[in-house]
């Protein structure tokens, strides 16, 4: 492996932890990825939050694709997504025969968050961050699993989305974005796969309604790192992960975006 390589990174959502084969063939793809080219997870656990705060009566809305994070929900959000999720995928890996290590955005004190929006209670955003413990981990030839939980200068917890975090661990990597989801790319309003993104085309769908919720912050996130890193960026299915290599190599599956 030499330092010309770049970096991938690779961020899946929660749905995986709920499909244990999936989960396991996905880590077992990233640990033979990784023996050519680095790789980073950053993983979500919306629908594991959600689940438990309707459990314990909590209401749970979302705001422009973003869940509201009030104070009081933060100890199971922090919990769900740096405890359950993380260490149950980190389980995973290790019968896989990777060698994960879980982490989150706040681990190492590398990268700083700050609020996203108030309206949001305690969600965040990455202000500044440098890659110092991920380099480390990679140097030791570790696969760190990076939680989107972040914390600011001055040790208040937030809840980062997950899309929005491996952006700014691509950036601060100058690495390789793969964003999977529960479809195979971004669909257009006949339901089929758009295989190239462009910022004119996504604006196009996000006015007629076609592109909604998450799956705006996902096309958002993607088409600015595909400007800053002038590469493109993969929105590929987490059911198939083999076809994270096939992109890799070919771009010829899911939806590719790139930068106009």
């Amino acid at each position: 492996m030499t330092s010309a390589v770049k970096t991938l990174v690779i961020k899946v959502g929660g749905a995986l932890l709920e499909n244990a084969d999936c989960l396991r063939a996905f880590l077992k793809e990233l640990d033979q990825i990784s023996q050519s080219q680095p790789v980073v997870v950053v993983h979500g656990g919306g629908a594991l939050v959600q689940k438990l705060l309707a459990d314990l009566g909590h209401k749970s809305e979302k705001k422009d694709g973003l869940r509201i994070t009030p104070t009081e929900h933060m100890p199971y959000v922090v919990g769900g997504l740096a405890g359950t999720a993380n260490k149950q995928m980190v389980a995973v890996g290790i019968e896989v025969g990777a060698k994960p290590v879980g982490v989150c955005l706040a681990d190492g004190a590398d990268i700083q968050c700050q609020v996203n929006d108030p309206d949001l209670g305690c969600v965040g955003e990455v202000a500044q961050g440098s890659a110092g413990l991920i380099q480390h981990l990679l140097a030791g030839g570790y696969l760190p699993l990076v939680s989107s939980i972040g914390a600011t200068a001055d040790g208040q917890l937030l809840n980062v989305n997950a899309d929005q975090a491996a952006e700014a661990i691509a950036k601060i990597l100058n690495g390789q974005l793969v964003l999977l989801s529960d479809v195979d790319g971004i669909l257009d309003g006949d339901k089929q796969v758009i295989p190239t993104m462009t910022r004119d085309v996504a604006d196009q769908l996000i006015a007629e309604g076609v592109i909604t919720d998450g799956m705006v912050v996902k096309v958002n996130t993607a088409l600015t790192t595909a400007k800053t890193l002038q590469a493109p960026i993969g929105i590929l299915n987490w059911r198939e992960p083999k076809l994270i290599s096939q992109w890799l190599a070919s771009k010829d599956c899911g939806t590719t975006v790139v930068a106009e």
